[in-house]
């Protein structure tokens, strides 16, 4: 290793800045793997990051508290990246009014489905209720259903486990299946993704359709505030 190198790697280990290279590192490398494979769905950007820093974090005994250390500044940026998601909102408006009721009436039956779905589950196996609590707004993106679960009671750090899982697996899934019923339409597309796996599906969405990206913004930030006022309504009416 060259001095130069040596000395960098002495100055990033004895800093946060260490994890927040780590981070963004294994993401570089994950977005160029799933370019390399053509954007398929299995090649998520996320997935593979995920598991390359906690194949890091497992190698080096790092405990995740001195990880956020230095990864909480791309948790910062969260906030801003969705809100970035205006500006498609913006430049597609006269598409989105033009779609605008059947946009409504999905997002009303997917955010009603979505908490039936788990507190349906939740009944079947016998689900403690701060586990149900928790698991009730996975749909919802991380800030936002965070929020939520500690409000209500349940673990933040269980529900951004469920919300991350929840928003992998939605963007594995949606463009096979989307393919798979004949939904051609980028719209309604775009708008699955975003209401059942929140920024994951979008960004996915956006890999595939601008349009797909701009729909799935829309329903991310619609279904937030929605479940955000259904999910304490539903959980006080199982009291």
């Amino acid at each position: 290793m060259a001095g130069g190198d040596f000395s960098l790697w002495v100055y990033l280990a004895r800093t946060p800045l260490l994890w927040l290279t780590v981070t963004l590192t294994a993401y570089v490398a994950a977005d160029r793997i799933a370019a390399a494979t053509g954007r398929h769905p299995l090649a998520n950007p996320v997935l593979v990051a995920v598991v390359f820093v906690a194949a890091v974090l497992a190698l080096t005994d790092t405990p995740y508290p001195t990880y956020f250390e230095g990864a909480q500044f791309v948790h910062f940026l969260l906030g801003p990246a969705t809100v970035v998601l205006a500006f498609p909102l913006y430049e597609r408006r006269a598409t989105v009014m033009r779609a605008l009721v059947p946009m409504l009436a999905a997002l009303a039956a997917g955010a009603v489905m979505t908490l039936v779905c788990v507190i349906a589950l939740a009944h079947l196996f016998a689900i403690p209720r701060p586990i149900l609590v928790s698991l009730a707004p996975k749909s919802v993106t991380s800030g936002v259903a965070m929020g939520i679960s500690a409000a209500l009671g349940g673990d933040p750090t269980l529900t951004a486990i469920l919300v991350i899982l929840t928003g992998i697996i939605g963007a594995i899934l949606v463009t096979p299946m989307m393919e798979g019923l004949g939904i051609t339409d980028m719209r309604a597309r775009g708008f699955a993704a975003g209401l059942a796996a929140h920024g994951i599906g979008t960004a996915r969405a956006f890999q595939v359709s601008e349009v797909a990206g701009t729909f799935a913004g829309i329903a991310m930030g619609l279904n937030a505030f929605v479940t955000a006022i259904l999910a304490p309504v539903a959980l006080h009416l199982l009291n």
